[in-house]
Formats: C-alpha cells, structure tokens, sequence
C-alpha cells in the first residue's frame, strides 16, 4: 500500500528531472508548511519546475509548500521526497516564470565560472528610466535621478544625505548608504541582482 501511494510522486518526480536540468545551487530562504509556522531552509539543486532543500522539518509527499529563495522569490509548489536531511518539492510557474528562472539559475550557475566579482568593479550604467525613488530611513518617499549602477549597487542624485550605514530601498531593491556624494550618496544592494531584471528592480 505504501509503495503504491508513493508510486505517483515518484514518477512525478522523475518526470520534472527528464523535463527540466537541475542546477546546483547555494542559496538560502524560507518556507511554510500546511502548519504556517516558516523555517529556513538552504537550496542545494534547483530547476525551472522543482527544488531540493536541507530543511530542519520536512512535511510529508503531497504537502503543500510556500517557499522564499534569496535571488528567486515565492515559490509555490508540493513535497514530492523526503530526505534525511530535508525535501525535494516541485512547484507550478507560467512559461513566462519559467524562463525567468531559467534565466537566473543559468546566471548563477556560471557566477563562478566566469568569476564575475561581487563588489563596485561590475561593469556601471544607466538606466532607461533614470528616474526613481528611495524609500528612506523614517519611510519618507524621495524622488531622485540614477547616476550610475551596477549589479551591486546604485549612486543618485538628490539632496537628501541619509546616514552611512542606513538602510534604503531604491526602486524595489534594498541597500545601505555607503558614501555621501557631491550630488547625492550611493548604496550597496544587500544582494547581488540578475543583469537581466535589475532596471525593473530600479524602477518605483
């Protein structure tokens, strides 16, 4: 009987590997089981439609999951294995979400391939849309012109001078002043952002 009920989920399981090629990975989070209560949890390997996790509960096959991944986002999705160490899970996404994380683990699975430093010397631009706000300290919101960004960080023009040290978020993305500048100050995102999503991230 038991071999029976775990007969589904199994080839589930092997079905979203043929599907989709699983990236090792090393990235930290979150997650919810039926009970509400969140735990954290590291990914280890992860694909377009699937993930495995060390996890201190593991929940059950067949149980719900709500889970937030540094870099990713909310994934919704199922346990489909459990391990001594913690759960596989699968979860459902658009086409469109899909080639977002494809997009992403294809990023993260060559971050260290290429060796792309995670500090001021990634390459800077500007953005298409320079204009933006800040959220500040005291939750003021601030408009401002982007002077120049990275994959690790912004300047701006304003005239506002928030602490060094403070935490901002620009557009969406969340960072701490780490200089005053003539025109305005800069932050350092407190995560590295995707080349491919990080104007929208900018953007209010």
């Amino acid at each position: 009987m038991a071999l029976a009920e775990r007969r589904p989920s199994l080839l589930a399981l092997a079905d979203e590997r043929r599907r989709f090629q699983r990236v090792t990975v090393n990235l930290l989070g979150r997650y919810m089981l039926t009970d509400r209560r969140e735990y954290p949890c590291q990914v280890v390997d992860m694909s377009p439609g699937g993930l495995a996790m060390i996890a201190p509960v593991s929940g059950h096959v067949g149980e719900r999951v709500v889970a937030y991944v540094d870099h990713v986002g909310r994934l919704e999705g199922v346990v489909t294995r459990v391990f001594a160490t913690g759960f596989a899970m699968t979860f459902s996404a658009t086409a469109r979400k899909r080639d977002k994380l494809a997009a992403q683990l294809t990023w993260l699975a060559n971050r260290h391939i290429l060796d792309l430093p995670e500090d001021r010397r990634h390459g800077r631009f500007v953005p298409k849309t320079p204009v933006t706000q800040v959220v500040m300290p005291n939750g003021l919101n601030v408009s401002c012109r982007i002077i120049d960004a990275s994959l690790s960080g912004v300047a701006v023009a304003t005239d506002q001078r928030p602490a060094v040290g403070a935490l901002v978020t620009v557009g969406k993305i969340q960072g701490r002043v780490v200089r005053h500048l003539d025109e305005g100050f800069a932050i350092e995102f407190t995560r590295l952002q995707h080349p491919d999503f990080i104007e929208d991230g900018l953007r209010p």
